[in-house]
């Protein structure tokens, strides 16, 4: 059975996911796509506000590769089943216990100003999830990026450890000679 959010959204065949609860205006909307989770601003009447790489020529979408080299992105008011496609999503104010969010008329003015604006962008350091958090709580935060991180972080010292440990190999020989 196909249930759809009931937030004056139309029912179609292009949005089927689980019922995740019905949002709330200010409400984070977490989309969960293939590789990693996109976030939206939930502003009312089926609508958010988001992200997306601004680019010349075709659209991109932050599903394309496109995104993670994109130094701009657009600030766009759209349906969240056009956002949403057909992946699943969930309403996730995870920060709340950490950060006050601020009024949900002072979420949406500040979002009602970004409303096709250009923003800067960065993968780990300004992305989808920074943005809407900034919107929520008046900090951008990010768990998704702070856990890249720290992958890269391990990543990079785990390469110079080897490459120490090859380095020491090397003049140990070199001395054996």
């Amino acid at each position: 059975m196909e249930t759809c959010i009931s937030i004056k959204m139309a029912c179609n065949d292009h949005f089927s996911v689980e019922h995740p609860g019905d949002p709330q205006p200010g409400d984070l909307i977490e989309i969960f796509r293939p590789a990693y989770q996109h976030w939206a601003l939930y502003l009312g009447d089926g609508y958010v506000i988001n992200i997306s790489p601004l680019e010349e020529g075709p659209p991109a979408s932050f599903s394309s590769a496109k995104s993670v080299f994109s130094r701009k992105a657009m600030a766009k008011m759209q349906l969240l089943k056009d956002v949403v496609g057909q992946d699943p999503f969930k309403i996730n104010n995870k920060y709340d216990d950490s950060h006050t969010p601020l009024t949900v008329e002072e979420i949406v003015k500040r979002a009602e100003f970004l409303i096709g604006q250009e923003v800067s962008y960065d993968l780990l350091g300004n992305n989808c999830e920074h943005f809407v958090t900034l919107l929520r709580y008046g900090e951008g935060v990010s768990d998704q990026a702070n856990r890249a991180i720290s992958v890269i972080s391990f990543v990079t010292a785990a390469a110079s450890a080897f490459s120490l440990a090859g380095l020491f190999h090397n003049r140990s020989r070199q001395r054996n000679y």
